[in-house]
């Protein structure tokens, strides 16, 4: 998560930046997002009249991109698949959330219904007596 304060408070999705004060912000050369841009590292928002701009999560992205190439030596079509498995991850953290949100109601519900259930049992229609024990004896 983009912490809003590093920006200015401006949310983390916002497409803000324009590509030079975006490549300023991440370090980089414009023409280095451009190209991020066209191997589909980087997808950022247009504008009306088509110009990219950046929000301040793909500010955060680029950084890491750069990380990854520069220092730890990772290809490009390598930090590409990096950040695919990262968006799916997540993705999949956010369905186990879900999932366990709606199990959790759903085990609600099925308390709930067994306790209605239980309440409608009619005590008064079934006699309880106790049953004779007897011993079973050999012949």
């Amino acid at each position: 998560m983009v912490d809003p304060l590093a920006f200015g408070g401006v949310s983390e999705d916002a497409p803000v930046f324009v590509i030079s004060i975006a490549a300023e912000l991440a370090g980089m050369h414009p023409q280095t997002l451009r190209q991020y841009d066209r191997i589909g590292l980087v997808t950022p928002g247009r504008a009306a009249g088509g110009g990219r701009r950046y929000s301040p999560r793909d500010v955060l992205l680029l950084r890491e991109v750069q990380r990854l190439s520069q220092e730890e030596g990772v290809s490009l079509a390598g930090v590409k698949r990096i950040i695919e498995l990262e968006n799916h991850a997540a993705a999949l953290r956010l369905r186990v959330s879900e999932l366990l949100e709606e199990l959790t109601r759903a085990e609600q519900r099925a308390v709930a219904a067994e306790a209605a259930v239980h309440a409608s049992y009619r005590r008064d229609l079934v006699p309880r007596r106790p049953m004779p024990i007897q011993p079973w004896r050999r012949r």
